[in-house]
């Protein structure tokens, strides 16, 4: 049951599966922080993951597989996600006086009250965060489930791509691994920062005070509003439609009558997503926004969202303060950075020790 997060175990390489394509990072230790070692992105049909639900191993373990290949690495081991949507997480606190053993019990007996599954059928695992401040003989143990279906789909499409499956993470914690370094100049705890990751169906606001996570929501929106719509409307496959979109080479045509419109209802979105956050309690005023995922790519959209909410806002680059292989494409990356903020999380997970 326990040991659903994983441990580290030699080199690991991420795999970010997502609802429209897999993204590949590998990052090493360098003598001043990180390297970008190589990346890749390989798209795949839309309904091989659905809901986040892996409906098509095989095709998603061959886009790993692409995807390996395209890195040109000679990897075996990775390191994933299952999405935050099919975790529950909760903070307890318990006696500082158990033993390891006697923790896992314990552990077993508290999820039982709050899960609404059978235990047989949870994936469960917990990290001690330290003494809690009510009590300094107890401490703050984060505790972590899903259910072992989420779990074992990563780790069967990893397997078909004849990869071991070390780790499967929590693609919010991956996420605040990456921001702890995009914002790793923000001196002030209190500063509130907003990360709006816009993916192919979900649109999710993270909010960080300081490097802490204190507010996440999701909502149904996403790119493949956008890609279907043009793929309909000028006969284009998605997979080149995805390609046009994420290098910039659309007509002017369908950029006018399609992203342009598209553009307004992302921003419309966005406004929503702060205004909710604005109304869930008194946390004060974001100082800065940061985009993230495939759809973050359109252009003149960071330009946008700064003009309308009167706040600023910037494109996402986890790999900004790292250094980067000479064989990976740097105009490229320039384009995809934005949509590898999570799988920079997750390869960091892989160099935990």
């Amino acid at each position: 049951m326990f040991g659903f997060l994983g441990n580290r175990s030699g080199s690991l390489v991420e795999v970010d599966i997502g609802s429209s394509s897999v993204k590949l990072v590998a990052l090493a230790n360098s003598g001043k922080g990180f390297a970008l070692e190589a990346y890749a992105i390989v798209t795949f049909s839309p309904n091989a993951v659905v809901d986040g639900n892996i409906q098509d191993v095989v095709e998603v373990g061959e886009a790993i597989e692409k995807a390996v290949k395209v890195a040109g690495g000679k990897l075996s081991s990775a390191v994933t996600a299952v999405p935050a949507s099919a975790v529950i997480t909760k903070i307890i606190e318990m006696s500082n006086a158990f033993t390891e053993l006697e923790l896992e019990d314990q552990i077993k007996v508290e999820a039982d009250q709050f899960i609404p599954y059978p235990l047989d059928e949870v994936a469960l695992d917990f990290e001690v965060k330290g003494a809690a401040k009510s009590n300094a003989k107890l401490n703050e143990i984060l505790l972590v489930a899903c259910r072992k279906t989420d779990v074992e789909q990563r780790e069967d499409a990893v397997s078909a791509a004849g990869l071991s499956s070390e780790i499967v993470d929590v693609d919010t914690f991956a996420i605040e691994r990456a921001i702890n370094i995009i914002l790793s100049d923000v001196e002030d705890s209190n500063v509130l920062t907003g990360i709006v990751d816009i993916g192919a169906s979900t649109l999710t606001l993270n909010v960080f005070k300081g490097t802490e996570n204190i507010y996440t929501r999701e909502q149904a929106f996403g790119g493949n509003d956008l890609t279907n719509l043009i793929s309909q409307q000028y006969g284009m496959n998605v997979e080149e439609v995805e390609q046009s979109l994420r290098l910039g080479e659309l007509s002017p045509e369908i950029h006018d009558s399609a992203v342009l419109p598209f553009r307004n209802t992302v921003a419309q979105q966005v406004s929503r997503a702060l205004q909710f956050f604005y109304s869930s309690g008194a946390h004060g005023e974001l100082s800065a926004l940061y985009l993230s995922g495939g759809t973050s790519c359109i252009e003149g959209l960071a330009a946008q969202l700064e003009e309308e909410l009167g706040l600023q806002t910037q494109i996402a680059n986890p790999f900004a303060s790292m250094s980067v292989n000479s064989r990976v494409n740097s105009e490229r990356l320039k384009r995809d950075a934005q949509s590898l903020v999570k799988a920079a999380g997750l390869a960091l997970r892989g160099l935990e020790g």
